[in-house]
């Protein structure tokens, strides 16, 4: 199986990518922003947790979120493998995400990190907001999420380095150059 880790910051292009990812290779999709977005629009009892976290730019507690991805991973029947978007977050994230896929005989195959300068970020995310209208894109809650990201997520990528899973991938380069470089790498791992 193909277990991807799609990792950057906060309007760094993880879903879009993601999106072409499962056109190419037939891969199911977990991302968490769409789960959790979804059970709070259900006003679920997980909802209402996770919308105090991320209300306040926080992270959403690493026992919860490995209990949905386990969940999720294991309703993908005959899968050819998943994308993980927004998780992990931490290197205990990691860790755990590791120990769930190693109990089902499975491990990551790759990290692909899109590396955006903050500068663009802040104006994607921005842009996002007055589109989309997400609660979460305005200029206070992004800066909260860059620090979260920037203190707890980013050390990631050495964990990933450790275990020779990490590519780099500028994101900051044209979409279709991101897309073709990032095919090019997962090619090699079919």
């Amino acid at each position: 199986m193909l277990n991807i880790v799609i990792f950057g910051a906060p309007g760094s292009g993880k879903g879009t990518q993601s999106e072409r990812i499962v056109e190419r290779f037939g891969i199911n999709h977990i991302s968490t922003g769409e789960v959790l977005r979804a059970e709070i629009a259900k006003g679920t009892e997980l909802g209402k947790i996770a919308h105090e976290y991320i209300s306040q730019g926080q992270l959403i507690p690493d026992d919860l979120m490995i209990d949905i991805l386990a969940n999720e991973f294991d309703s993908f029947k005959g899968s050819k493998g998943v994308i993980f978007d927004g998780f992990p977050r931490t290197i205990p994230q990691a860790e755990a995400l590791k120990k769930m896929l190693n109990e089902r005989g499975q491990d990551v195959s790759i990290m692909i990190d899109l590396d955006v300068p903050e500068e663009e970020l802040l104006k994607r995310l921005l842009k996002r907001g007055q589109q989309s209208g997400r609660a979460d894109d305005n200029m206070d809650t992004i800066k909260k999420r860059l620090v979260v990201y920037n203190t707890q997520t980013s050390p990631l990528k050495d964990y990933y380095k450790k275990e020779e899973k990490y590519q780099y991938i500028n994101g900051h380069d044209t979409f279709e150059n991101i897309t073709s470089t990032i095919m090019e790498i997962l090619e090699k791992l079919v």
